[in-house]
Order: C-alpha cells, then sequence, then structure tokens
C-alpha cells in the first residue's frame, strides 16, 4: 500500500488531552487540561434548556446563525472600541481551534512561512504544518517571557507570510504591553504580513497589565485576523464555538474555508449563549475577580510550599519550575506526579521549540476547593518526586 500523508508523520496526539487521560485513570486533581469543574452562568443554562425544546435543531447560516452575529459584533464593538459589521466582518467556528486553522489557511499557500512564539500552543506548529506553511519560532526569553526586537525582525526579514500572537499567552500567561506589540506592527507593516491573533483569554487579564487588541493599532486593522471563542469566558470549553473577526475582504475568503472545513457550528448552542453575549460589564468584572482570587490562592500556595513559578499576568496557567527535583524528562516527570502526588500537569517541553524541560504547566480553572485539594496533594512533592 502507498504511504500514509508525510505531513503528519511526525505528529504526536494532543499531551494536554493526554495527561486528562492519564489523570482519569489514576484520579488525580486535573490541573493540565485547562477547562473548568464550574458550571456556566446559569441564563445561558435556562436558555439551553428552552433551544433544546424549540429548536433551532438544523444548520444555521454555516457562517453563523444571524442574531448570533449580531449578538457577538455588539458585544465585540463595546470592548475593542471599533463597530464591528455582524454581515461580513464575522465568519463563526467550531471553537478557536478551527478558527485558526481556517485563518492560517486563509491567508497562506504551501511554501509560505508563518512566525509563531515559543512557548505556544501546542495547535499552532500544526496549524502551519496542516496548512503547507513553515514555522519560524522567535524565542520569548523566562521569566519575563519578552521578546528581543532583533531575533523577532530576523524573522521578518525570512518574509514570512503571517505571524500567529497569543495574547494573553498559553502557557506563559505573558500580557503583551502596549509598546511591544507597536513593535510587532511596525515590523508587520514593514515586511507586509498579517496577524492572526488568538485572544480567548481577553477578559483574563490581572491588574495592572491591560489587554490591547492588535487589530485597533494604528493600520493594523486591514492585515489582523482575531481568533477568539466564548469557551473561557462563559465556561463552556465543551460547546465549541469561536470566531474570526476581519476586514470584508479576509471575512469573505475565511468563510469558504470555514464552510468546507466544518460547514457551521452548532446551531442550538450559539442560540442558548445569546443572553451571555448580552451580559454588561458587571459579568466581566466578576469573571476577572473570580479568577484574581483563584490566582491568588494558587500563586500563595505554591509559594508557601517553596515550589519556584512564575506569575501569570493573564489567562490561567502557572510555569512551575522543576529543575530541583532532578529529572530530566519532564513528560516523565509529569506521568509520576499524577501518580505519585496525585495533581495532573502538562510538560513544559510541549510547548516550547527550544530544549526545554525546566517547566510544567498547572491551570487554576478550578472552583476553590480543587486548587486547595491539588495544594494539599502538592506538599508532598519534595518527598515523592525528588531524585
Amino acid at each position: 500500500m502507498q504511504s500514509l500523508s508525510s505531513r503528519t508523520a511526525a505528529f504526536t496526539d494532543s499531551v494536554i488531552r493526554r495527561m486528562t487521560r492519564i489523570c482519569l485513570q489514576c484520579g488525580a486533581v486535573n490541573l493540565s487540561q485547562g477547562f473548568p469543574d464550574f458550571d456556566p452562568p446559569q441564563e445561558i443554562l435556562d436558555r439551553l434548556a428552552e433551544v433544546a425544546k424549540e429548536g433551532p435543531h438544523q444548520y444555521s447560516v454555516t457562517w453563523g446563525a444571524q442574531n448570533f452575529r449580531e449578538a457577538l459584533a455588539d458585544k465585540q464593538t463595546h470592548f475593542m472600541g471599533r463597530t464591528i459589521d455582524p454581515n461580513s466582518e464575522i465568519v463563526t467556528t467550531c471553537g478557536s481551534t478551527e478558527a485558526m486553522m481556517a485563518a492560517v489557511m486563509t491567508v497562506t499557500d504551501p511554501g509560505d512561512k508563518i512566525v509563531v512564539f515559543s512557548p505556544f500552543y501546542e495547535n499552532y506548529g500544526a496549524d502551519a504544518i496542516l496548512s503547507g506553511a513553515e514555522p519560524i519560532y522567535v524565542p520569548l526569553h523566562p521569566p519575563a517571557f519578552s521578546f528581543d526586537p532583533e531575533e523577532l525582525e530576523d524573522a521578518f526579514r525570512q518574509h514570512p507570510k503571517a505571524l500567529i500572537l497569543c495574547n494573553p499567552s498559553n502557557p506563559c500567561g505573558k500580557v503583551f504591553t502596549r509598546d511591544e506589540l507597536l513593535t510587532i506592527a511596525a515590523l508587520a507593516e514593514k515586511y507586509d504580513v498579517y496577524v492572526i491573533t488568538d485572544e480567548v483569554y481577553e477578559h483574563l487579564v490581572y491588574a495592572p497589565h491591560r489587554h490591547t487588541y492588535f487589530a485597533t493599532l494604528p493600520g493594523m486593522w486591514e492585515r489582523t485576523l482575531s481568533c477568539s471563542s466564548l469557551s473561557k469566558t462563559y465556561s463552556i470549553t465543551g460547546w465549541r464555538l469561536g470566531y474570526i473577526i476581519a476586514p470584508a475582504p479576509i471575512i469573505e475568503r475565511a468563510k469558504k474555508v470555514h464552510d468546507f472545513l466544518t460547514v457551521g457550528a452548532a446551531a442550538p448552542l450559539q442560540e442558548a449563549v445569546i443572553p451571555g453575549l448580552r451580559f454588561g460589564d458587571e459579568y466581566y468584572q466578576g469573571l476577572l475577580a473570580t479568577y484574581t482570587e483563584k490566582r491568588k490562592l494558587m500563586l500563595d500556595g505554591l509559594t508557601a510550599l517553596g515550589i519556584p513559578h512564575n506569575e501569570p499576568e493573564g489567562a490561567y496557567y502557572i510555569l512551575l519550575d522543576i529543575s530541583r527535583y532532578g529529572w530530566d524528562d519532564d513528560y516523565q516527570f509529569c506521568e509520576q506526579l499524577a501518580q505519585r502526588v496525585g495533581v495532573g500537569a502538562v510538560p513544559g517541553s510541549s510547548f516550547f521549540k527550544e530544549p526545554e524541560n525546566r517547566y510544567i504547566r498547572l491551570h487554576f480553572a478550578k472552583k476553590n476547593e480543587t486548587l486547595t485539594a491539588a495544594l494539599d496533594r502538592l506538599a508532598s512533592m519534595d518527598a515523592k518526586m525528588k531524585r
């Protein structure tokens, strides 16, 4: 028989989701895959119950139901400070995962290059490869996870077609400053490069840091594809509702890519989430307050245990430095952490292009009692994990 696809030969399954399966097998507290163990807002659940009885249950318009796009456009117009046209500047996708894939396929051809900051969410490299593009990795240097402008321009000098920007960043929680974003913007304009943003954590930015939508920077609307989802904002990671916002000519092409990838996002769920899209500012303020409390609980707990860690500026992930434990394989460390200590984490090497083995990633999108239970178990980390 002929060989299978060469472009997918090096793929593994998702390390993040593999760690969830390991947690299930050994009863570990799952702080690996970033989903909550608490319910979405009641208003959304109530509307879901109504939709189950009354519909819609058939296809919506492939690029998103009209009322969903209108509600989403109103919300993002409010937060981005720029009027978004629901009919020509939005395409609804099956989660931000599909949004990113569709965005990359919309702007790149096989053989094009695409800039990716490292560390990065594991899908980005795969998105580039599946599109036939070549990723160019630019390091974010710890502990602040800032980039070197000269290293970034070296990547731009290779004439990429696009750059992927995750802000706030998964896995390190970096929030790019306005000055850093302006540096990227100047290079994007100088070298005529598209910017594809992943902004799923746009509402989880901790004081004194602030989120800046890249598309709102001077001259950047025309070359930016803003990707996001409702998963983290409304605690509905299983609903798979995402979107791309971009200028009309880009969205017109993205609609066609999306249509042939997935046809459309789930019509009943688009209808059910509309009450959430209509929430006022107090919802987002409350969401941030909730996660600020969880962040403090985890950071204070890890500090009290003497476990080295970074301090995320946004999102809900923390990187732990496991250098002192003496392991040369962070994946094996995470397997054994789940089995010996009873806490699930993700090996940091799955996020870095560089040969990095000193980090593991935890998340804190859990009930406070779940986080406290995890910290109680992590108290035995030194005794059970040192070599």
